[in-house]
């Protein structure tokens, strides 16, 4: 990373966790505007328009998504991931999803899949 640039931190929420998403997002936005955020299409969009975060928009997670996503940290652009899973509702892009988790494993990306580990991958300051 050069000297000017901050982490990027990935934003993705399943449709039943967005609004979970978005109340955990307020209490930490401060803390957000510290990364080069990027998310899925409609999660960025909800962010933008609401917190007016400027979150980027890389593409819909079951139309692809998740792969760009996956692709992004295999690029090295990717620092962080916040994705709030809904583990109840079957996806018809879980492989895709799959795919994603074990990306950011195998390429030691930190991964948050819930509140509280969001939490925890936000305690550390971002390297600049």
């Amino acid at each position: 990373m050069g000297t000017n640039t901050k982490e990027t931190l990935a934003l993705v929420a399943h449709d039943q966790k967005k609004n979970e998403l978005l109340e955990w997002a307020k209490d930490n936005l401060k803390r957000l505007k510290q990364f080069h955020l990027i998310g899925t299409g409609s999660t960025a969009e909800l962010l933008n328009n609401i917190l007016e975060l400027p979150v980027e928009p890389f593409g819909h997670g079951p139309q692809g998504g998740d792969i760009l996503l996956a692709a992004r940290i295999l690029e090295d652009k990717v620092h962080r991931v916040i994705f709030f899973m809904d583990p109840h509702t079957p996806h018809s892009h879980e492989h895709d999803i799959q795919t994603l988790i074990r990306t950011a494993v195998s390429n030691n990306i930190p991964l948050a899949l819930n509140k509280a580990t969001a939490d925890y991958l936000l305690r550390d300051e971002p390297k600049e």
